[in-house]
């Protein structure tokens, strides 16, 4: 199937505050990061727009229980994918509730589609704390972490740009990122992307049309 896509904007997940200050990263003192990271945003964004670069990719990562899982372990389910870190002050958990919603509104048709959760954050995203952040919002959600190395690989498959954000003074991090919620297909293949924001109606005819095809 081709890959099929709807509007979007690009979204950065993090507060109002922090993205109006002058973002710093782990290089001070120059606005090179910062110019080179709204350059790959840029392009990751226009090749998901196109639909020229191919999207995606198998991976197998940790879910919240310890266990080694697989996106294969999902082949025969539609799946929507997003990634985000639990301590998104804003986007991330407006995205999730959205998914949940549109489970809700599935009916029995839900037990077709696994949502899954991917870290952006491995290094404070703990199992326990990624198990707790997705039981609030769904009890069949997935979430995953894994090493640095490879949410990077898998993100960067998905065209999904991140990258940690320390305020002027601050002990902190926040992590900008796209936030963007994939639908794939029963074979695990990109479909197309929600952008941030989507309402569970839309979301919800689109996982319809989706569990309609043969």
């Amino acid at each position: 199937m081709y890959a099929r896509w709807i509007g979007a904007a690009f979204t950065l997940c993090a507060s109002s505050w922090v993205m109006q200050a002058p973002a710093q990263t782990e290089v001070r003192g120059t606005d090179a990061p910062r110019e080179d990271g709204r350059a790959r945003a840029a392009q990751f964004m226009n090749e998901l727009m196109l639909g020229k670069a191919p999207v995606g990719t198998p991976f197998t990562l940790t879910n919240q229980h310890g266990k080694r899982v697989s996106l294969g372990d999902f082949r025969g389910k539609v799946v929507l994918l997003y990634f985000g870190y639990t301590f998104c002050p804003d986007v991330c958990p407006t995205d999730l509730l959205a998914i949940a919603q549109t489970l809700k509104s599935l009916g029995k048709s839900a037990d077709q589609v696994q949502p899954i959760f991917v870290t952006l954050d491995p290094a404070r995203d703990t199992r326990e704390l990624l198990r707790n952040y997705a039981a609030a919002f769904h009890p069949r959600i997935v979430a995953l972490t894994g090493s640095e190395a490879e949410i990077r690989r898998i993100a960067t498959a998905y065209k999904v740009y991140y990258e940690k954000i320390t305020p002027p003074d601050s002990k902190t991090y926040f992590i900008n990122h796209a936030a963007y919620t994939f639908l794939l297909d029963r074979q695990g293949k990109y479909v197309l992307f929600f952008p941030p924001g989507t309402t569970p109606t839309r979301m919800t005819a689109m996982v319809r049309d989706e569990l309609a095809v043969k």
